[in-house]
């Protein structure tokens, strides 16, 4: 994985920092596993909006992906590694001993050519995905599921893992990408190694022009607001606007949100870290 800093020849190249793709083999995605993806605009039924900052982008197709994994004992061998305009991460084309084709979350590290398959008994190797139980304690694991056969759920962006730390009974210990600890059934699949495409957060877009070809509007500040628009508008010149807080008035920056009745939280050993 490499990154790229372009020369200054315009302003919007000055500090723009951008993905090589020197692990990317193929621009052109499998055609039986593409589905259309309609955009909303951010409007409800009515034509409404309903979600603020939304619109626009450039057209995508949806790449169907494989996240349950559920070819248990069949080898795949990996044809491509394809950047998928929907998800950081990027995903591989599999192609199945039986001839089936399937698209998965692509783990670093993962080669054009390598053999790769899912099931009970399999080695512990970038790739391959097998359930809690029979991971090796201390192995870094990504595209996790919560209950058993849902599909991936969690660590499933670019560069993120997670760590199968200890197991008791029917519950495995896994430390988070949030630094959150907490409990998952053993029978729940995960897959081994890091997604791949980890120097995504070191990317640098240069100019806000290449956020409107992903859709995102421009955002208007809560302090540049009225007082009728949100609770931290108004005030006579610069005003900083007090206490950071929600359009709807609820704190934020350290204000916790979360239930104390929810009953995951039973799951949960240690609470992520602010």
């Amino acid at each position: 994985m490499s990154l790229r800093k372009l020369k200054p020849i315009t302003p919007g190249q000055r500090f723009r920092v951008v993905n090589d793709f020197d692990t990317v083999t193929t621009s052109t995605p499998e055609k039986s596993l593409l589905a259309p993806k309609k955009r909303s605009g951010g409007r409800n039924s009515q034509g409404k909006m309903t979600m603020r900052y939304l619109g626009g982008g450039h057209k995508k197709r949806y790449r169907i992906i494989d996240f349950k994994r559920d070819k248990d004992g069949i080898p795949a061998t990996v044809k491509t590694i394809e950047y998928d305009p929907n998800r950081t991460a990027f995903i591989a084309l599999l192609n199945y001993a039986d001839g089936e084709k399937r698209y998965v979350i692509a783990q670093g590290g993962l080669k054009v050519g390598q053999t790769i398959v899912s099931g009970d008994n399999v080695a512990p190797e970038i790739g391959n995905t097998m359930p809690l139980s029979n991971i090796p304690l201390g192995t870094v694991i990504s595209c996790i599921e919560l209950r058993p056969g849902q599909g991936a759920v969690m660590a499933r962006s670019a560069g993120s893992f997670a760590q199968l730390m200890a197991r008791e009974g029917k519950y495995a210990t896994v430390k988070l990408p949030s630094g959150e600890t907490r409990m998952i059934l053993v029978t729940c699949k995960a897959t081994i190694g890091v997604v791949s495409n980890s120097d995504h957060q070191l990317l640098v877009s240069g100019k806000a022009g290449r956020s409107r070809w992903l859709g995102r509007r421009p955002r208007t500040r809560a302090v540049v607001m009225n007082p009728v628009d949100h609770p931290m508008g108004g005030g006579e010149g610069r005003a900083s606007g007090g206490h950071p807080r929600s359009r709807n008035g609820i704190p934020a920056k350290g204000y916790k949100t979360r239930s104390k009745t929810k009953a995951s939280n039973k799951y949960i050993i240690e609470r992520r870290k602010k």
